[in-house]
Parts: C-alpha cells; sequence; structure tokens
C-alpha cells in the first residue's frame, strides 16, 4: 500500500525494528566499557592483594603469626648469610638457635600503615602488636628475577635481626621460655666464655624476653621488642642469686670454718684466722666459731663474690714463759673476716674459694 507520497509504506513493526537495533549499539560499547573496567579493577583488586609488595609482607607477617618458621625462612630474601651479616656490621657467626616455632610470640593486628616507591625498592610500613606491645616496622621489598609472568617479590633487607646477649651469672637461660645453654650456641662450644656476649639470629618483628631460672641464679626477665630489618639488638641480663643459694653457700663456709676448728695449731692452714705466741704453747690448742658470718652473695663478671663478712673465733691454750716457766692459760676471741670467690663449674655446681683474714671494723 502507498502512503500519501506515493512511496511504499513501511510496516509498523520493520520501523520499530530499525529503531532497537540502532539504539543496541551503544548499549553493547557501555557494556564492553564496564566489562573492560570491571576486568581492570578486578585485576587492581587481584594484584593488590596476591601479588604487591604489601601482599608479599602481610604473607611473611601471617607466617609468623602462625608460627611457621620454616615457610618463613623460606620466603626470598629472609636467610642471611655470613658476609651480609658482616656488611650490616653483624657478627658473621650469629646464631640460628631461635629461629624455631617455639621461640615465637603472639604477632597480631598486623596493618599496612604505607607503601612509597624508592628507585627499584618499595618500602612497605606495618604496624602490629608483638607480644602484647605495639610496634612499626618498615621492610624493603624488590622485584625477585625468575621466569614467572606474575608478578614476585623479595626481601631487598632481610627482616631477620642480631640479638646480643649478655647474660652473666649463668650458663643458662631462656629466650620466651626456650631454654638455651651458652655452650649449645656459641662458636667456642665447651669452652664458651661464660661472660662474653652470644650473637642470636631472631626473626623481626617479634618480643623477645630474656630470663634466668636455675637452682644457683634467677631474674624477673628482660623484654625486648625486635622491630628493625637487620639491625643489632643490645639486651644484657645480670643475674641475681636464690635464696637457696645463698643458703648453700652459707652453710659451705660454716662447713669450711668449723673444719678449720679441728686444726689444733695456732695458725690453721688455709683458714682466715690464727693466733701468734712469743712463747711456747704447753699443749695443744683448741678453736671454735662464736660467730658465724652473715654471708651474702654478690654477681662478680661470669660468677659470684662472698663480700667481707665479719667473724668470730675463739682459741684456749696454755702458754708456758720460756723465761721462767710460768704457765697462763690463754682463752681469747679472735675476730676475723671472711670473703670468697664462687665459680659455676660447667656441669652447673658452683666451686666456692673461701679467704679472708683476722681483723675488725
Amino acid at each position: 500500500m502507498d502512503n500519501a507520497g506515493g512511496g511504499p509504506a513501511t510496516p509498523e513493526g520493520v520501523r520499530g525494528a530499525r529503531v532497537r537495533h540502532r539504539l543496541e549499539i551503544p548499549a553493547m560499547v557501555l557494556i564492553g566499557v564496564l566489562l573492560v573496567a570491571a576486568l581492570g579493577a578486578g585485576a587492581a583488586s587481584l594484584y593488590r592483594d596476591f601479588y604487591s609488595p604489601r601482599a608479599f609482607v602481610l604473607h611473611y607477617l601471617e607466617l609468623l603469626q602462625e608460627h611457621r618458621t620454616p615457610e618463613a625462612l623460606a620466603v626470598p630474601g629472609v636467610v642471611v648469610d655470613s658476609a651480609e651479616l658482616e656488611a650490616a656490621g653483624l657478627p658473621a657467626t650469629s646464631s640460628e638457635a631461635l629461629l624455631r616455632p617455639d621461640v615465637l610470640t603472639t604477632l597480631t593486628d598486623a596493618e599496612i600503615t604505607g607503601e612509597e616507591v624508592d628507585g627499584d625498592d618499595t618500602l612497605v610500613t606495618v604496624s602490629y602488636s608483638a607480644g602484647g606491645y605495639t610496634g612499626t616496622t618498615t621492610f624493603t621489598v624488590a622485584h625477585d628475577t625468575g621466569s614467572s609472568l606474575l608478578p614476585r617479590w623479595r626481601f631487598a633487607r632481610s627482616p631477620l635481626s642480631v640479638m646480643n646477649l649478655s647474660v652473666q651469672g649463668s650458663m643458662r637461660f631462656s629466650v620466651n621460655g626456650f631454654e638455651v645453654d651458652k655452650r649449645q650456641v656459641s662458636i667456642d662450644g665447651a669452652d664458651a666464655d661464660p661472660s662474653a656476649s652470644l650473637p642470636l639470629l631472631v626473626f623481626s618483628p617479634g618480643l623477645y624476653s630474656v630470663a634466668v631460672d636455675t637452682a644457683i641464679s634467677s631474674t624477673p626477665g628482660v623484654a625486648v621488642l625486635a622491630d628493625a630489618p637487620l639491625a643489632g639488638i643490645p639486651v644484657s641480663v645480670q643475674a641475681q642469686p636464690t635464696e637457696q643459694f645463698i643458703d648453700v653457700v652459707q652453710q659451705r663456709v660454716e662447713d669450711f670454718l668449723s673444719a678449720c676448728t679441728q686444726q689444733q695449731v695456732l695458725q690453721p692452714t688455709g683458714c682466715p684466722f690464727g693466733y701468734t705466741v712469743r712463747n711456747r704453747i704447753d699443749d695443744a690448742p683448741t678453736w671454735s666459731i662464736v660467730q658465724q658470718p652473715v654471708v651474702t652473695v654478690v654477681p662478680d663478671g661470669a660468677g659470684w663474690r662472698i663480700p667481707s663478712a665479719k667473724a668470730v673465733a675463739h682459741i684456749d691454750v696454755d702458754v708456758r714463759s720460756i723465761f721462767d716457766g710460768s704457765v697462763r692459760t690463754v682463752s681469747e676471741d679472735i675476730a676475723f673476716r671472711v670473703d670468697g670467690q664462687i665459680s659455676v663449674l660447667p656441669d652447673g655446681s658452683a666451686s666456692i674459694l673461701v679467704g679472708g683474714g683476722t681483723g675488725s671494723d
């Protein structure tokens, strides 16, 4: 059917179809743009959550949180060799004894607080709570070489630290409850110097509490937060003598002095008291201790010392004059002082060397 202008009529259905076709083209373009944007956002989110420097650092911290130390050590850039330690000014012989699960404390609330590109490196700053103490650490991350199509990272500076630990008064100590003997971790082994500091590798971040709890000595402990990658952390612990140890030393000193009184001579050999006469003695003297010293024990380098303490011995002896042969009885108190040195032997026992001499305050 022709229209008024003489041209062929256009069916209504056909006209509507053409209109819809014209509208579908920009709609498909819009959908494509949205799909590309969604894919881009998804890729960015995937990169951020799994393949970015921040994701790499958070993965390392997650391993520490779960005490998975073998896997944490396998993270690229964590393990260090002697050359790297020396280059950082740290002891090349640092022990790995503390790089174990039972030394780690709780690590929670890890959160990225900063990320900055510095040349070829990325600096990732993290806040966290370690053993109840809050801290902040900045890690240096770099691209890791490899043939993988996905981004790979490594620590450009190892997150391990070195605890330079000095423990005086004991060969044994604990770190976060893990028992350590100096001779087990020192490069000198059984010949380890009791007063020398021990370089010990530790994970950072981490809280480390050093304590001594033996029959001889103890300390309430010293806690330190390792929060700087490849840094030295000086820690000094001075153990104090236990009451049990002081009681043992007191008894040993009393036994020593009592043994001295068994020598029936004016000058008992190796003893801190004696008596001098210009005449002859008529009979063997007898000694007794009338006042035992009150012993204390104080730290002295790697060992212990008994500070000078007052004591009193008593002598009974008959003295014969070389001039007229007369005899007089001497019954006299002799004031003297006791001191001593105590060395802790490899088997954990103590060697006590008692000294001193006559005199008073």
